[in-house]
């Protein structure tokens, strides 16, 4: 079981009028295809860059726009980087690789038990793990899709509900359960991950102190394909 998406055409993007909405060029005809994420994306989504859209066509459902961005080619030095950018995507594949073994979580035995959208305190965090051990463990998961000379950096955009996950994430360690933080990287060619201190210090501070207490950060990058997505290998991670 790998994450794959159906019915997947190439277009032109023309611009993003807000945060859910692009318009993109389909064979001379402007579409409005759905963002699934909310960071501002701004060195990926940039006229005339190509992206490739999901297409509902048949199975709407309550779906009020017929296509969906899902990823976007990034020019790089030797020609360009497919970046998935659909911010659901990252879960999917973490679940699917902790079940089949594909990703490993150091201090966790085989991964036996996966409980997406766990509740803790007041929130909830995407899972509670538990291995063949008996080991329990919290995740949460954040997608990465801006990179620079080589390094992923995470977030893109302020995220006040990212920090207080973190903290969420180290109050579970004083409950005697383990707590990690992954970062998923949604595309190959990344060397190290660090927190994006530039777009919001107080997430890599707080990533920073929460380390420090225990929480253990995890960063995995992935092989994207224009219609799929799986994880591949840990990257380097300097906080």
């Amino acid at each position: 079981f790998n994450m794959k998406y159906e019915k997947i055409i190439k277009a032109k993007f023309i611009e993003r009028p807000n945060r859910f909405v692009a318009i993109a060029d389909v064979q001379g005809e402007a579409v409005k295809a759905h963002v699934k994420n909310t960071g501002r994306c701004r060195e990926l989504l940039i006229p005339g860059a190509t992206v490739y859209l999901e297409d509902f066509d048949g199975r709407m459902g309550t779906r009020k726009m017929r296509y969906s961005l899902i990823a976007v080619e990034k020019a790089v030095a030797d020609g360009y980087l497919l970046i998935n950018m659909d911010s659901q995507a990252p879960n999917k594949v973490v679940k699917e690789s902790l079940m089949n073994g594909r990703l490993r979580l150091p201090e966790m035995g085989r991964i036996t038990y996966v409980k997406p959208e766990a509740k803790y305190g007041d929130s909830r965090l995407d899972f509670f793990l538990r291995d063949e051990g008996g080991n329990e463990a919290y995740a949460e998961v954040k997608g990465v899709t801006l990179e620079e000379d080589g390094i992923a950096a995470f977030p893109d955009a302020p995220t006040e509900r990212g920090i207080k996950h973190l903290l969420e994430l180290k109050n579970a360690i004083t409950e005697g359960k383990k707590a990690y933080a992954i970062f998923v990287i949604q595309m190959k060619g990344a060397e190290k991950f660090m927190p994006n201190d530039r777009t919001h210090k107080a997430f890599g501070d707080t990533l920073r102190k929460v380390v420090s207490e225990g929480v253990i950060p995890v960063a995995v990058d992935c092989i994207v394909t224009e219609d799929s997505l799986v994880t591949d290998k840990k990257v380097e991670i300097v906080l």
